[in-house]
């Protein structure tokens, strides 16, 4: 099976298992990376920075995924800045109008 096809399965995982569960809390998950066994993800909407995230990674995402496909070992989150918050913080270091005032 090529690499694309096992992470289109991850996906499948995911739309059905996993994302709907997130979607109660308007969060996501993005695969960043499947190698080796292991899936790399982030996560998004309001499950990014949550102080949950390390238990939803766990008990949510790494259990269905490895419950569904024996091939993946593990799953860890890539916790990256997004472009868009590196452009926010380089316009309020700059002293650029970044948010409207009511």
């Amino acid at each position: 099976m090529s690499m694309e096809q096992k992470v289109q399965e991850i996906e499948k995982i995911l739309d059905e298992y996993v994302r709907p569960k997130l979607a109660e809390h308007e969060g996501n998950v993005d695969i960043a990376e499947y190698r080796d066994g292991i899936v790399y993800v982030r996560l998004t909407g309001h499950c990014s920075g949550c102080p949950s995230a390390k238990y939803t990674l766990e008990s949510l995402i790494e259990e269905e995924l490895m419950a569904h496909l024996p091939e993946v070992q593990a799953v860890k989150l890539q916790e990256e800045v997004s472009q868009e918050l590196l452009d926010m913080a380089k316009a309020i270091l700059a002293g650029k109008k970044v948010f409207d005032e009511e």
